[in-house]
């Protein structure tokens, strides 16, 4: 069972991510929270998997607070559900500590999928918010860089997946997963799996069919 904490200002959107996370068989909502300095607290006394984190909030905004939970409670995940998809606003939220970036407009399935890709170590990122990631050096590389199965490797990234989950989808050791992505990285010019995603969600939206 994932863990979850929400926090938004907003009743109504508490209410409705409660509603749709509590329907879910592996997510429970452990608690809520109304601005960034409950949420640092409810973190504390709640021990949540995941925190869904608001940006804009009254008392303490969700980037101070999620660098404060990411310091005192580096093992939670936070990812963020904001209306926000501005570039300054997505690389404040990450370098605070968040580990995926989902708008509030996202379909549901999306965001149960974030909680999930979060919670097994993965880097669920909006496509819409992924550019901000992205230096500019590094936007313009087309995906024939990459042989189809790094391709296919990057893309389940994109969507979030750790190697482990890579490996079963694909149907090849973690080794193997491990060694295409370091080859995929070194093609990409990249160094994390956070601008892997982001490369992914800018050259392979669809995925490898198209």
């Amino acid at each position: 069972m994932i863990n979850v904490l929400i926090v938004d200002d907003h009743k109504v959107v508490r209410t409705g991510l409660e509603s749709l996370l509590s329907a879910s068989d592996d997510i429970s909502v452990v608690g809520t929270a109304t601005n960034g300095e409950e949420a640092v607290a409810a973190a504390t006394s709640l021990h949540p998997d995941v925190v869904l984190m608001d940006l804009s909030m009254p008392v303490m905004d969700g980037t101070t607070a999620t660098s404060i939970i990411s310091a005192e409670h580096p093992q939670m995940k936070v990812v963020v559900l904001t209306s926000f998809s501005d570039d300054d606003r997505v690389v404040d939220a990450l370098q605070a500590g968040a580990l995926g970036y989902t708008l509030k407009d996202a379909e549901p399935g999306i965001i149960l999928e974030a909680i999930r890709a979060a919670h097994g170590g993965g880097v669920p990122i909006d496509p819409r918010v992924a550019s901000a990631l992205m230096p500019q050096n590094r936007t313009g590389r087309s995906d024939a860089t990459l042989t189809d199965r790094e391709k296919e490797i990057v893309a389940l990234v994109g969507r979030g997946l750790v190697n482990k989950q890579i490996a079963v989808e694909l149907g090849i050791s973690e080794k193997t997963v491990k060694t295409h992505l370091t080859n995929a990285f070194k093609r990409l010019g990249v160094t994390n799996r956070g601008d892997a995603a982001a490369w992914a969600a800018r050259n392979l939206p669809d995925g490898i069919d198209n």
